[in-house]
């Protein structure tokens, strides 16, 4: 009797076999990290290549687009005493400055680094970015909540209130996470953006934003000194040099937040496509 062919073992298919059949793409990460990847990177690359005009502008606007969140929050805090709700309305600021793709510190975290890490910038370039962003921010945030004070003096008390609240306590184990927790959720909130182009999503991450960032009191060092400068032209008794003590520590924090606790680990999970983009570009820079 002849001896019966051996049968195909089942599920024989290859891990790699299985992406390329289910997924539009034979990439060793889901197509929507490929995607996501893509994208920031993508994007990283156009914010450190902006010329210095442009990097200017934006940060500005970035500023002025927190001032419009400000303004909402007092108005809220004034009428409801409800720092969850006028964290909420904070987020209207920040949807703005979406929409007009102005610029704000703690988003220039994951993506530019994910097109440093990909062979598409320069770490010079982030230096320029992360300096000329803040600074602008700051001067925006600055300037706009002199405005919102000139016009609303009925909001200076809850001004005040809100910006002695961030100060009052100093550098503590409490006050550190919340610094922590900032930057932690405006880069996550970016990530969240990148993973959507839907317009209803735009809307729901900045508010998510306004209300945890805002409502919750944690610590930003752009959004949080923008409440501090109104409340300093509003009469507070707060000098530059003690803003300048809380945010020379409250931004550091904010960085490791957004880098360390985010970043870093979302590099770790997309590596194989970081070593395929620089494959990739080694062999068009060597045809």
């Amino acid at each position: 009797m002849r001896p019966r062919a051996k049968q195909p073992a089942p599920n024989t298919r290859s891990q790699h076999d299985e992406r390329e059949h289910l997924g539009e793409s034979d990439e060793p990460l889901e197509d929507k990290l490929v995607e996501e990847f893509r994208g920031t990177v993508e994007e990283g690359a156009n914010r450190l290549n902006r010329t210095w005009r442009a990097l200017v502008i934006t940060g500005l606007f970035g500023g002025i687009d927190v001032g419009i969140g400000l303004l909402a929050m007092l108005a809220v805090l004034d009428a409801t005493g409800s720092k969850l709700l006028g964290g909420l309305a904070f987020g209207i600021g920040l949807y703005a400055l979406r929409l007009a793709h102005s610029e704000l510190f703690t988003e220039d975290f994951l993506v530019p680094i994910n097109a440093i890490v990909a062979g598409h910038g320069t770490w010079g370039q982030l230096v320029r970015l992360w300096t000329v962003t803040l600074v602008t921010n700051l001067v925006g945030g600055w300037a706009f909540a002199w405005v919102v004070v000139a016009a609303f003096p009925a909001f200076d008390d809850v001004l005040i209130e809100a910006a002695t609240g961030y100060m009052d306590k100093g550098l503590t184990v409490e006050t550190a996470a919340l610094a922590l927790l900032a930057g932690f959720t405006i880069t996550l909130v970016t990530r969240m953006a990148q993973g959507s182009t839907e317009g209803i999503a735009t809307i729901a991450n900045s508010l998510i934003s306004g209300l945890l960032v805002v409502g919750l009191g944690m610590l930003h060092g752009a959004l949080s000194s923008a409440v501090i400068f109104g409340a300093m032209h509003a009469g507070a008794d707060i000098s530059y040099l003690s803003w300048l003590v809380w945010f020379a520590w409250v931004i550091p924090l904010n960085m490791a937040g957004g880098l360390l606790m985010l970043t870093l680990p979302r590099l770790v999970r997309t590596w194989e496509l970081v070593r395929e983009e620089r494959d990739a570009l080694r062999a068009t820079d060597g045809q």
